[in-house]
């Protein structure tokens, strides 16, 4: 026989066993198809693209819900959330505007987000959070409301996380992004590459403050513990965070001025 039949051999081995491979992830992933295929996807490029490594991973037991709250520095944060938990579904609130947006809606849709109104409180988001914690999902939220392209380490935040971790007795499990790429723009991180670490903290065990009365000082105050553990992972130990009005919402020029800031540290670096 010559080396071509064995070439031929070789490589419809190495296909047969990628494609029982392949059908052996699809058996065994608890997502359907497409959200299947995304999640592949978005491995892929945080592993590759960005160099996602997990610095300390995410303390969680496997069948617990729990709302993960972490620092906001790139449209793609979720991505290295998501190489931290593995298999686990990640369900995130993401503004509604997104969630519409034609270039965005059929991923974020296929993916489960929830939709929510940043501008304020939003009941419907709310409930449907609760719903997937109390099933043992995981929610993502991002307290900041927006991404942080200031010079602060974080933006005032907002308590909604707390209030559904203390509503569906699950932990608050802080986390820390550091390296993330983002350039003015949603789709910049892709265009760009980076080295991305996730450091999780402990979960945040909300136990003593169940039967409090005032439910929103108990989520303020939890809400600052949780921001706390965030700067003590990324070496801010003295970093002290602030809650954002209720219905908080950057003005123009505050957009404004945090894309100059994000300019004026980009030549910084380069300089």
């Amino acid at each position: 026989m010559n080396a071509d039949f064995y070439a031929w051999v070789l490589i419809s081995l190495v296909v047969f066993t990628l494609l029982t491979r392949l059908f052996w992830c699809m058996l065994r992933t608890p997502y359907p198809l497409l959200h299947w295929v995304f999640y592949e996807l978005s491995m892929l490029i945080a592993r590759v693209q960005w160099r996602c490594t997990v610095i300390r991973p995410a303390p969680l037991l496997e069948d617990q819900g729990a709302v993960i709250v972490t620092n906001h520095r790139t449209s793609v944060d979720p991505f290295f959330i998501q190489v931290a938990v593995g298999a686990r579904r990640v369900h995130w609130m993401v503004a509604k505007e997104y969630v519409l947006h034609p270039a965005f809606r059929w991923f974020l849709v296929a993916t489960q987000a929830i939709p929510t109104n940043r501008s304020g409180i939003d009941t419907a988001a709310t409930k449907q959070a609760i719903r997937y914690v109390k099933q043992g999902s995981l929610v993502g939220m991002l307290p900041e409301g927006r991404i942080n392209m200031s010079d602060q380490f974080l933006l005032p935040v907002r308590p909604g996380a707390a209030l559904i971790a203390l509503r569906t007795r699950v932990p608050l499990v802080p986390c820390y992004i550091e390296g993330a790429p983002f350039d003015k723009s949603a789709h910049s991180p892709f265009l760009m590459r980076a080295r991305v670490r996730v450091h999780f903290g402990d979960p945040i065990d909300l136990s003593e403050w169940y039967d409090e009365e005032n439910e929103q000082e108990v989520a303020n105050r939890t809400t600052i513990l949780a921001m706390k553990a965030i700067a003590r992972l990324a070496g801010q130990p003295d970093f002290e965070p602030t809650l954002a009005g209720r219905r908080w919402k950057p003005t123009p020029k505050e957009l404004e001025e945090a894309m100059e800031a994000t300019d004026r540290r980009r030549a910084e670096r380069r300089s």
